[in-house]
């Protein structure tokens, strides 16, 4: 069986990271989740995250969460 994270299976990984994300969003700033996840999805830290070589995908969601709330990307 292979473990081994790579770009072809990355996307596995990427739903339940922007789920926590977003409810930390909801929770934390008030917004909608329609608004949440556009937040997350437009971010540079997502951009980040769906690229497998800079290894953000070892992050976990509070620290994915921190750096769209200071990197103020819409």
């Amino acid at each position: 069986m292979n473990l081994d994270v790579n770009q072809d299976n990355l996307y596995l990984l990427l739903p339940g990271k922007v789920a926590w994300i977003t409810e930390m969003l909801i929770d934390d700033m008030h917004l909608s989740i329609v608004d949440a996840v556009k937040k997350v999805y437009s971010s540079d830290t997502y951009r980040t995250l769906e690229n497998e070589s800079t290894k953000a995908w070892h992050l976990g969601p509070a620290a994915l969460y921190q750096d769209i709330i200071y990197s103020r990307v819409s």
